[in-house]
């Protein structure tokens, strides 16, 4: 495996408006080592706050509109963060998740491959069936729903391909976008009880969070040290929804009673959860240099961040 470190290189990111690309993004742009190409699917909404990169619209679903961009920047490493990630989604619209999640990946993959890009791919811990968790990267797949298939057969493909290539394996990822546009499980819960609402969350289900800044850590040390293979990059605490619960309920001094103890039978969703997953990160640990936050700090982090935001 070449862990060899590079001085710079052009990095593209695609996704970049999401949670991930936005924390992408950040970190990036203020690392000499990168000259940072953002993508997205639509108009720039990164934070203007003085961050050192450029916009490129690029729909990946487009091979023609990857390919002009490639042709453009000339990427030496590339970071697939676009995908669609509504697991229930998913399985209704099947031809969409299809297109997203597999064609698009494979379009990108050969436009890596024509300009000999390290392609970094952005996978889940739900191509396991949750039956042995916590999982580490030797773990034989088995997905059970349609976003799972979807994420191992992209695997797969890019398995075969002739550029370099890393898969990065994540797990339950939270986090604040700069525009509070998405929840987590830390504000639902803190907003919840504020409220004096009775929250019900599993005990069933095993998960090790990660924080979306952990996360892009992670992939960023793949591209500056040009790691190859596969790697998980999660939190590093096996919880359930539950454990996470009462923790961030202490965190803020509220009401644990509230919190109510059940499992996955009481739900109904369209597409089936793994129960026991969770990721082993030993390999990143060492291979990489990676080190995660605990959850406990994390709560702290993600609170810290939103009260900056909705100061703004």
């Amino acid at each position: 495996m070449n862990t060899q470190k590079i001085k710079q290189q052009t990095l593209l990111i695609t996704g970049a408006n999401g949670l991930l690309g936005q924390k992408l993004v950040a970190q990036a742009s203020s690392n000499p080592n990168f000259l940072v190409i953002a993508t997205g699917k639509g108009t720039c909404r990164l934070p203007n706050d003085g961050l050192n990169f450029h916009y490129e619209q690029m729909d990946v679903s487009d091979p023609a509109d990857i390919a002009r961009v490639f042709e453009k920047y000339q990427p030496e490493a590339v970071i697939h963060a676009a995908s669609m990630t509504d697991v229930d989604r998913c399985e209704i619209a099947r031809d969409t998740c299809y297109t997203q999640n597999v064609e698009a990946t494979r379009w990108v993959m050969e436009a890596c491959t024509t300009h000999q890009s390290h392609l970094i791919y952005l996978s889940t811990d739900f191509i396991f069936d949750g039956k042995n968790g916590p999982h580490d990267e030797e773990a034989a797949p088995n997905p059970l729903n349609y976003y799972g298939w979807t994420k191992l057969e992209t695997e797969r493909i890019i398995q075969s391909a002739t550029c370099l290539w890393s898969i990065v394996r994540t797990n339950l990822v939270y986090g604040i976008a700069h525009d509070l546009s998405r929840s987590n499980i830390v504000l639902w819960v803190k907003h919840g009880l504020e409220n004096g609402k009775e929250l019900r969350l599993v005990d069933d289900q095993l998960r090790t969070p990660t924080l979306a800044e952990d996360l892009a850590y992670g992939c960023l040390l793949i591209a500056e040290k040009r790691a190859t293979g596969i790697f998980n990059i999660s939190g590093k605490d096996l919880l359930t929804p539950y454990d996470m619960a009462l923790m961030t309920a202490k965190h803020f001094g509220l009401d644990e009673a509230l919190i109510i103890r059940t499992d996955s039978s009481q739900f109904s969703q369209v597409a089936k959860r793994p129960l026991k997953t969770g990721l082993c990160i030993e390999k990143a640990r060492k291979t990489l240099g990676y080190e995660p936050k605990s959850f406990a700090e994390g709560i702290a982090i993600v609170t810290k961040q939103f009260n900056l935001a909705s100061t703004k």
